[in-house]
């Protein structure tokens, strides 16, 4: 199989390098309009690079394409990819803008669009939503999750960065990569209640701290914490009903289960062996991406289903929105 990573930025460089460790059988090559960016991967992973994306779709012999470029530019990457007759892999989208265009041409030309999201197979999330679905109580939830802009790509600036654009700002990217495992864990939301401010110094446009009431059509209810401001990057999750207690911190080793037996909390050990890279926060484990791009690969010869879908995302796209545009004293009813 012979693929191409479109964007040779953190994500690109993270596609390319697990690609190469884990599937030998497969080709893959760069695609960036930065020759720095492209000198870099070469010199990196020894493959082979395009600085133009256009000669890279004008090549034949490739099977498919990841595109790991700033959100914004997706949807025309996406329809390129399928006009040259190329299965998609796409990291998230944070704007829904070119969805049932590329969504009808995939269909036409029966294509593979498939849309990364990561946080659907840590094995974390995979055993909340087993315990969560098959307990009979309503369960609510409470969850914070908080990291200091600057300190996302500490080697750029966040003015740099798609973060620092209101469209596809940083609050934005943690709703749109939490949100699908909360809909899939608890189901569709019925009610929501927001209330949001800017607690920082930072140069942005945004709010840059949200507290999100959500009400799902089942009954359960969270609380959802997001910000931008929090200089010790959290992750907090708690599961409450009456016959599960969960908590986890958003590392391997942080996920606890509350034994009814002893009475006390329990580490869960999910992993038999935990991939990392050095330079990027403790929650973030190279195991979950590797996963979903084993999915992809999957879904390519028809003997799995993917964990997401396009349709999915732009409902959650859909609810980010009334998140964003919400007043403080309504109580928006979906």
């Amino acid at each position: 199989m012979n693929v191409g990573v479109i964007g040779l930025g953190s994500m690109g460089k993270r596609r390319i390098r697990l690609i190469k460790d884990n599937f030998p059988k497969v080709n893959v090559v760069g695609i960036d309009n930065s020759e720095e960016r492209c000198e870099e991967v070469k010199s990196l992973f020894d493959i082979k690079v395009y600085s133009d994306s256009n000669d890279f779709f004008n090549e034949n012999g490739f099977d498919a394409v990841f595109i790991s470029t700033p959100p914004l530019t997706h949807s025309k990457l996406i329809n390129q990819a399928l006009n040259s007759n190329l299965n998609v892999f796409t990291e998230i989208n944070l704007v829904s803008d070119g969805y049932d265009e590329n969504i009808e041409l995939a269909n036409g030309t029966e294509k593979i669009l498939f849309l990364s999201s990561t946080q659907l197979y840590r094995k974390e999330i995979e055993y909340i939503n087993s315990n969560v679905t098959q307990s009979d109580k309503i369960t609510n939830y409470i969850y914070h999750i908080g990291n200091y802009l600057p300190d996302w790509h500490p080697w750029e600036s966040y003015k740099n960065f798609f973060v620092g654009n209101k469209k596809t700002n940083g609050c934005r990217e943690i709703l749109a990569i939490e949100l699908p495992w909360i809909v899939e864990v608890f189901g569709d939301i019925s009610k929501i209640h927001v209330t949001k401010n800017k607690i920082t110094d930072l140069e942005i446009d945004y709010p840059d701290s949200f507290f999100i009431t959500l009400t799902h059509k089942n009954g359960a209810n969270g609380v959802l914490i997001v910000d931008l401001a929090s200089r010790n990057a959290v992750r907090n999750l708690e599961i409450i009903n009456e016959d599960i207690y969960l908590s986890w911190d958003g590392t391997p080793q942080g996920f606890k289960e509350f034994d009814f037996d002893s009475g006390e909390m329990k580490e869960l050990n999910l992993y038999d062996e935990i991939s990392k890279e050095k330079d990027y926060n403790q929650t973030i484990v190279e195991n979950a991406y590797l996963e979903e791009i084993k999915n992809f690969f999957n879904v390519l010869n028809s003997s799995e289903k993917p964990l997401h879908s396009f349709e999915k995302d732009k409902y959650v796209l859909d609810i980010i929105d009334v998140i964003e545009a919400i007043d403080d004293s309504e109580v928006y009813e979906v």
